[in-house]
């Protein structure tokens, strides 16, 4: 009894979306309402048929309008009330309890005024039937099914319990237990179907938060890769209706040393603080995700090129912004690319492409900036794809070879030193040029085995020159950073024979932006076995002093720009003069690079320059001709000598 009262007045007690699907179950099927609400018509008029009593005519005709009507509600309410859970309880309710209140008074109302048998039996056993199936179809919310059995069975069970015979006594008793058996499976239904739905909300909820979890970056709560392809499937397709949509591609320069110097973890809460600034500068329909380590996408809808273009200045400028990370101040940097739908792609994926293909250019043209995707870009990708492919091959089959640039000194003529050039000469498309393949090898790290491999070679063609003449080679970063960097150097002089002073390693200012205590220590161990360091390019950069006092320079090579360059003039020469007159004072050597013509030679040599380099004396030349140079130079001055 106390289950049956906890079920009839404190069916609400449970959880709202259980109970939401519980009443939403009592929609389903309208077939079987219709079907059994059309016996419930027919039994009726059919019972009042035997009768002349007005009230059971009305009585059966209220029953067939009200089951019409609750045919109606069944096929309309869900779509008009939606998803209001109370009100479509409430007028299910409304409908079952006035159906069979009308359904048990016709039946009492056929036995007290004493219709003819089979009308007795034909309302009665439609209701007991009706009310009985009612109860395991509704057992979903088993108030509506218990309150419609009583509505139903009481008015019978009291109508024969008035009746002066026995058996019509014990059929009411019947009924009676009859109710509470329907009772008892009613509630059993009930918890099974409660507990089964239960069960599967919260599966279902466990689900939704593991999908959640399995598209959520961990470290910057941002959308990860999984997360980032979905959304940005499921926005392109209400985007494309309305406006352009933009995609960036981030890529954190140089957040790899953050990583390495200062451990992960502040590492992590770099990423932290950069997905907060993008969050704090994005647009509000904005779909924002960690792509995965250092590279983030964002995309939303654009009006045009320009927003776009504005869009990505300030996401620049927002990123760059020093942060402090405990007591370190950071500063991150960030190279972007940009694609933009309909014009750079239909689909995310080609998007992705785009994108991606902007952002490679962005690093490639110096980082710290942004680019918007062009179709030649592809055409670009592909071109440097196949270098890349066959630059490793060609280190094994020696397609490559190292010319040689003679340095002159300007006073006396005479070469004192030669940088080694590397060229390629491919077996079906002819020289390429340095400037194609080199950012290439520097890109995929190709340039540790080539330029290790330069080295060496130019190594054995100096040893076979006079003593007082040097070899200059240039170092990219990622060769000073390899690990082993200056014992594999100093191993390729032992092997050539060639003694450290001769060798001279040119590194431009790029290399020493970074304070890097590799660089540091790469320099120091080779200054200390004796090999020479020229500083190159300077005055493209930042030409900072610093470096020259920190770190061993013994020459510095003052870019081409200066002499032979567009803005060469009287500005030029004021700042070649006030550099060497520095270099003299610090006893160092000055080379004008690019000179071509004897005017050029003249003015570096006036200005203090003491070595000059360029087509004016040689272009590179292979290693005999090389070796020729010399040996003319050699008899040349022989003569002057013995003339002398």
């Amino acid at each position: 009894m106390r289950t049956l009262l906890r079920v009839l007045f404190r069916t609400n007690a449970i959880d709202d979306r259980v109970r939401g699907i519980l009443v939403a179950n009592l929609y389903t099927k309208p077939g079987a309402l219709t079907l059994g609400a059309a016996n419930g018509v027919i039994a009726a008029l059919i019972a009042a048929s035997y009768s002349d009593i007005a009230l059971i005519f009305h009585t059966a005709v209220l029953l067939s309008a009200i089951g019409i009507l609750r045919v109606a509600m069944a096929l309309a309410l869900p779509r008009l009330v939606h998803r209001d859970t109370a009100w479509l309880e409430r007028l299910y309710q409304l409908g079952a309890f006035s159906f069979c209140l009308v359904l048990g008074i016709l039946g009492g109302m056929t036995i007290q005024f004493g219709l003819p048998g089979p009308a007795q039996m034909l309302i009665v056993c439609y209701a007991i039937g009706y009310a009985s199936g009612m109860s395991s179809r509704n057992a979903g919310r088993p108030a509506i099914a218990i309150w419609g059995m009583v509505l139903a069975f009481a008015p019978i069970c009291w109508a024969l319990i008035m009746q002066p015979d026995l058996a019509s006594q014990a059929l009411a008793v019947a009924i009676v237990i009859a109710f509470l058996g329907m009772v008892t499976i009613a509630i059993q239904i009930f918890r099974t179907l409660r507990d089964s739905v239960s069960a599967a909300e919260t599966s279902a909820r466990l689900a939704e938060k593991m999908q959640v979890l399995a598209r959520t970056d961990a470290v910057t709560g941002l959308l990860n890769r999984a997360g980032l392809n979905h959304f940005l499937v499921e926005h392109l397709a209400s985007w494309r209706a309305s406006s352009n949509v933009a995609l960036f591609w981030l890529d954190l320069d140089k957040f790899k040393e953050v990583n390495d110097a200062l451990g992960h973890q502040t590492g992590d809460r770099v990423l932290v603080e950069v997905a907060q600034r993008l969050r704090s500068q994005c647009k509000v329909d904005s779909v924002i995700g960690r792509f995965g380590g250092d590279e983030f996408v964002m995309a939303c809808a654009v009006r045009d090129r320009r927003e776009a273009e504005t869009i990505a200045l300030m996401l620049l400028g927002e990123i760059s912004r020093p942060l402090r990370v405990d007591e370190s101040r950071l500063e991150v940097a960030c190279s972007m690319g940009i694609a933009i739908y309909p014009h750079d792609g239909q689909d995310v994926e080609t998007l992705m492409q785009g994108a991606d293909l902007a952002l490679y250019h962005a690093k490639v043209n110096g980082r710290n900036q942004a680019s918007f995707f062009d179709p030649f870009m592809t055409r670009d990708l592909v071109r440097r794809r196949e270098i890349e492919a066959e630059l490793r091959v060609a280190l094994q089959r020696d397609e490559l070879s190292i010319f040689f640039q003679p340095i002159v000194d300007l006073n006396t003529g005479r070469i004192r030193a030669f940088e080694a050039l590397v060229r390629w000469f491919h077996p079906e498309k002819g020289e390429l040029r340095p400037d194609e393949f080199i950012p290439v090898a520097e890109e995929t790290g190709a340039i540790i085995t080539l330029g290790n491999w330069i080295t060496a070679q130019a190594a054995r063609a100096a040893a076979q020159w006079p003593e007082d003449v040097t070899v200059a080679v240039n170092l990219s970063p990622l060769q000073i950073k390899a690990p082993g960097a200056a014992l594999g150097i100093l191993n390729a002089l032992r092997e050539a024979r060639l003694p450290p002073h001769r060798l001279e390693l040119e590194i431009t200012e790029t290399v020493l932006l970074d304070n890097s205590k590799q660089t540091d220590d790469f320099m120091a161990e080779l200054s200390a076995a004796g090999v020479r360091f020229a500083l190159d390019d300077f005055g493209t950069g930042y030409s900072s002093l610093g470096y020259i006092n920190k770190y061993p320079f013994g020459k510095i090579k003052v870019d081409r720009s200066f002499v032979s360059g567009v803005n060469a003039g009287k500005k030029s020469e004021a700042i070649i003069r006030a550099v060497s007159e520095m270099a003299s004072t610090l006893d160092m050597q000055i080379v004008a690079e690019g000179l071509e013509t004897a005017d050029q030679v003249n003015a570096v040599r006036d200005a203090g320059c003491t070595l000059g380099q360029g087509y004016y004396f040689s272009r590179a030349v292979p290693d005999y001709l090389a070796g020729m140079l010399l040996a003319q130079e050699r008899e040349k001055f022989g003569l002057q000598q013995a003339a002398g």
